[in-house]
């Protein structure tokens, strides 16, 4: 599309209302699975609604999509449904087109949603076998999962900096070595999760004492490693407010965490065509997960607007025209 893009729009709460008049109450309902519609060819849809979970990093991606997609010749517009039991079904139906995923979670979400809540997990530390998983799972409900980029947000974990240099920490195992007793400041269900305190203890041997149930990456929870009542926090790879509480990651070298790469997934029968693909895939060539946090920061902290960051971010990167 020749000149400047046009602003990509968010959509009215109108729009939201009746997204969950056409899902019977916001209620799931038949996918297109269902419907004996996935043997439908790519399609390729010249208006299409970009899909948001209504937190920051979402609403920058589904920014950057509708820049993308605009740039390309598409309208767009951005709806935000912040529950994935409602966006995921309507994503099937094709009320949203594309949304921004996480790969190794959003596998785990569809196992279980076609196996049973206690169908054992298919995300896992190898970006090639979870993607695989996640490509076979969405297959049959008519969605497509594009390629992902270099961008990965998944759980990690982080001490004071102060606390780092004493005990010369740099990674999960070499917390693991020094044998001190740890207070992890997580969400509730870190007790029984076996990316969380299981498995500290077991990949890493680390002494977990007792999880503090302050939630994943929350301010009670990186304040209470702050001020020493807890030495580790539970919370993800882009947290851009880490410096904030004199806090830093440690590295999770044995790969205890799932590939939760960031990937586009489609409707394939509105949405998978080449255009589509093509546009999004840009992203994937300069989109990091470094990146990815200082895109948050910039919202969180600085308080911009996800729609002016995403923007400059893209034609910093010769991505869009200004």
């Amino acid at each position: 599309m020749s000149g400047r893009p046009r602003r990509p729009r968010i959509a009215a709460p109108g729009l939201l209302l009746a997204l969950c008049a056409a899902l019977g109450g916001c209620t799931a309902g038949p996918s297109l699975e269902a419907q004996g519609e996935v043997t439908a060819e790519p399609g390729d849809s010249r208006r299409l609604t970009v899909g948001s979970a209504g937190f920051t990093e979402s609403d920058l991606l589904a920014q950057m999509y509708a820049l993308l997609l605009e740039e390309a010749g598409y309208r767009t517009k951005i709806l935000s449904v912040t529950n994935r039991e409602l966006y995921e079904p309507a994503l099937e139906r094709g009320q949203i087109d594309v949304v921004a995923e996480y790969a190794a979670t959003f596998a785990d979400w569809l196992n279980a949603k076609a196996d049973g809540p206690d169908a054992p997990p298919v995300g896992s530390p190898d970006p090639d076998a979870t993607m695989k998983a996640l490509r076979a799972l969405a297959a049959p409900r008519g969605l497509t999962v594009l390629d992902a980029g270099r961008a990965v947000d998944q759980n990690a974990f982080a001490v004071t900096a102060e606390f780092a240099a004493k005990h010369r920490l740099k990674t999960l195992s070499d917390l693991g070595a020094t044998g001190l007793p740890i207070r992890l400041a997580a969400g509730d269900e870190c007790v029984r999760r076996p990316y969380c305190a299981p498995g500290l203890r077991k990949v890493y041997g680390i002494d977990v004492t007792a999880v503090d149930p302050k939630g994943v990456g929350t301010t009670p929870a990186k304040q209470a490693v702050q001020n020493g009542q807890d030495q580790l926090v539970l919370t993800t790879s882009t947290d851009a407010t880490l410096d904030a509480f004199g806090l830093v990651l440690l590295e999770d070298d044995r790969n205890l965490q799932n590939a939760d790469l960031v990937v586009p997934v489609v409707n394939r029968a509105r949405a998978g065509g080449p255009g589509v693909t093509g546009a999004l895939s840009r992203l994937n060539t300069v989109l990091t997960t470094e990146d990815l946090t200082l895109l948050n920061e910039q919202v969180d902290s600085w308080r911009r607007l996800p729609e002016d960051v995403a923007r400059n971010y893209l034609v910093s990167k010769g991505l869009v025209a200004r």
